[in-house]
């Protein structure tokens, strides 16, 4: 199947699948990540169709809401792939993509083999922080029934992948703990600048944030 036909098929495939979500996992987080990813892409020269395409399906299946299998979502994303009779290597690249791009705690390395699994990764967390990312991030604090905040619970720096898998802090400690730190590991010079005013704009929210739960604003 030519790319352009296979991408577009996949487009639609995603965005039925991820249309009711409402944990700032949906089709517009996929469709933003996409758009992201496909700019860099032309920046870094990278293999096109390969960016597309794991942009596209990296959060079919996320850990997250498949009672913590890793492994849910490079095998729906394969399943869907081969079942269009996509190129065993392409579906392998992408798969690798998908089942390593993600956060596993503030102690725990993520590196990227490819440019183009950097550049994925690089989209998936920009849409992390920002304006967005706030949104997203109170967004997914309300699916799983968390506290918005609770000043006597610090943030915890997780050693281990299984650790932050089973954190349940409140929603302002994921900041912390996640948001606040993804600047400094951009992989592509074009996400490192994208990625300076989302940051600001964070650290700016918390600190109205806390002035406003004290009073103080």
């Amino acid at each position: 199947m030519a790319s352009k036909k296979l991408i577009e098929k996949t487009r639609l495939y995603v965005e039925k699948e991820l249309a009711d979500d409402g944990s700032g996992h949906d089709w517009w987080h996929v469709y933003r990540v996409w758009s992201i990813a496909k700019k860099i892409a032309q920046k870094e020269n990278a293999d096109q169709t390969v960016v597309e395409l794991a942009a596209l399906l990296h959060d079919i299946a996320d850990w997250k809401f498949n009672d913590g299998d890793e492994s849910a979502g490079p095998r729906q994303a394969a399943a869907w792939l081969n079942k269009n009779g996509v190129d065993p290597e392409l579906v392998d690249e992408v798969c690798e993509i998908i089942s390593t791009l993600s956060y596993k705690g503030a102690g725990v390395a993520t590196p990227m083999r490819t440019i183009e699994g950097k550049i994925v990764q690089d989209a998936d967390r920009l849409d992390a922080i920002g304006a967005v990312g706030i949104a997203r991030t109170f967004a997914y604090g309300g699916n799983k029934n968390r506290l918005m905040y609770h000043p006597e619970e610090a943030p915890v720096m997780h050693e281990s992948f299984e650790h932050y898998k089973n954190n349940k802090g409140h929603t302002i400690n994921h900041f912390h703990e996640k948001l606040l730190l993804l600047k400094d590991r951009m992989n592509t010079e074009s996400a490192k600048k994208l990625a300076e005013q989302r940051h600001l704009f964070m650290e700016n929210y918390l600190d109205r944030f806390h002035k406003e739960w004290d009073g103080d604003a």
